[in-house]
This record gives C-alpha cells, sequence and structure tokens, in this order.
C-alpha cells in the first residue's frame, strides 16, 4: 500500500438525524463508530438514505441534529482542508470538467496537502503513479480522464484518494459501472487497505458484498429502522425480504468456503 495509517482512530457518528426539507427525516438518530482497520457496509433500498449518510460523513452535508466526531473533534468545527486531509469521498458518479490526464486528475487529490499557490512537485506525481499500480490502471495513466469509460473513471476515482493519504474513506458505490472481474478487484483492494488501517464505509446493494468483505454492516430497512453490528449477527433472510422485497438466501458454500447470498431459482 501507499503508506499506512495511524492506530486507534475513529470516525463516530452520535445519534445523528438529517433533512432536506426541515420535515422529512432521511436519517433518524443514527449511532455508529468507524475504527481505522475496519470495513463497515451500508445496506438498504433506493432512497432510503445511504447516500446521505455518506455525504455528511464527508461533511458536504450537515447533521440536522446529532454529531460527528473525527478522533474525538466535533467535525462541525473542523476545517475542510482538515477534513480532506482525514477523509475521502468517492461518489458514484463523477462529471469530468476539465481535460486533465488521468495522472493529473489522480493528483488533484493531494490539493489539501498543497499551499494555496503551490504546485504539485515531482514527489506528488509519484504518489498519484503508485496509487494508479495499486489499481492496476497506470497504463491509462496518460489519458484524458474524459475520455475514459465509466468503469475507468471509477477506478481512478479509487486511485485518487488512495493518492489523498487520508485515514478514512467513504465509497458510494464502489463496484457501480465495473464488470465483474474488476468488482472482486475493487473488493479485495478494500479489504488489502483495511488491513493497511484504513477505516472504509461503503454503500452497496449487493448483500453478497457484504460476506465478501467480512466487515460490519450498518442496515436501512424499508421502515427506515437501522440495524448495525457484525454481518453474521446482523443479516438473515427475513431482514434481507425487509430490505429488498424479495425472497433472498444466505447459505453455506463448500466449494468456496463461505456463505453467500443468493436469490431461488426464478420460475
Amino acid at each position: 500500500m501507499l503508506r499506512k495509517t495511524q492506530t486507534s482512530l475513529q470516525l463516530k457518528i452520535e445519534q445523528v438525524s438529517f433533512s432536506y426539507n426541515g420535515s422529512e427525516e432521511i436519517l433518524k438518530s443514527i449511532s455508529f463508530t468507524v475504527n481505522s482497520g475496519q470495513i463497515i457496509c451500508i445496506l438498504g433500498p433506493n432512497g432510503i438514505g445511504k447516500t446521505t449518510l455518506l455525504t455528511c460523513l464527508a461533511k458536504l452535508n450537515s447533521p440536522t441534529s446529532g454529531k460527528i466526531l473525527l478522533n474525538g473533534e466535533d467535525m462541525s468545527l473542523i476545517e475542510h482542508r482538515t477534513i480532506a486531509r482525514n477523509v475521502g469521498y468517492v461518489p458514484q458518479t463523477i462529471a469530468p470538467s476539465f481535460d486533465y490526464s488521468v495522472l493529473e486528475y489522480v493528483v488533484t487529490g493531494l490539493a489539501p496537502w498543497l499551499g494555496i499557490f503551490e504546485k504539485p512537485k515531482e514527489e506528488h506525481y509519484q504518489q498519484a503513479l503508485q496509487a494508479l499500480q495499486k489499481i492496476g490502471i497506470e497504463h491509462i495513466k496518460d489519458k484524458p480522464y474524459t475520455r475514459i469509460s465509466a468503469g475507468e473513471l471509477q477506478m481512478v476515482s479509487i486511485a485518487r484518494v488512495l493518492a489523498q493519504k487520508v485515514q478514512f474513506v467513504l465509497m458510494d458505490e464502489p463496484t457501480s459501472h465495473l464488470d465483474f472481474g474488476n468488482q472482486l478487484k475493487v473488493l479485495n483492494i478494500i479489504k488489502e487497505m483495511a488491513k493497511e488501517g484504513y477505516g472504509i464505509v461503503l454503500t452497496t446493494h449487493n448483500p453478497d458484498q457484504v460476506l465478501l468483505l467480512e466487515g460490519k454492516v450498518a442496515v436501512f430497512d424499508r421502515e427506515r429502522q437501522f440495524h448495525f453490528g457484525n454481518w453474521s449477527d446482523i443479516l438473515n433472510d427475513k431482514l434481507l425480504k425487509s430490505i429488498y422485497g424479495v425472497t433472498l438466501k444466505i447459505c453455506e458454500v463448500e466449494q468456496v468456503s463461505r456463505k453467500v447470498c443468493i436469490a431461488p431459482r426464478i420460475e
């Protein structure tokens, strides 16, 4: 990995609620803690508030009530530059605006570490190149990032956060736009990042990814009830049906030595 984080770092959510219009609460009294080296997957149906929760953690939105603490300090009192040095955000979609090369775009992730008028140096480009190599896409480093595929852009966005040297990484559907092979590759990278000390929070629509990553799970069911804990304690067939409205089964598959989440045969 590019670097190892310190130990005993925390992103703590305390009784967080959020509303866009001041009346309907998208999030209601949400509490959990993200520790360094931990993976937390957020599951829930469309429109339930998964992305909203991530944007609150990234300070792109401010909670209506409650607090988010970054290593013990209230994030509402921390300047955005300091947050950007500690928390990285990978959105589900990116709208490229400038005709940067892929390498140049990844270098922009280092902006929080540069002075106001400071230009990136060779060491910053090397940091960005290492991130691209880690993801396995250094071969596109010279391509305009406005002219690569949606899947490649997703991978580049992850590389940009790796170069950013943060403690916590927030990912909104990090495997969207990716083919199946690259989905598994990204999940492997996420597990490696956690081993290196990153605290990771990601949203996913695929409960089997939760089982593959073997971390904790935060679940919003269709009644907006919040469930949090180890995936093996939280996920079951009944809860999955309450999330997705269809029958799903968690089964042990001997050939792959793990539990999997599958759908019954479609008649």
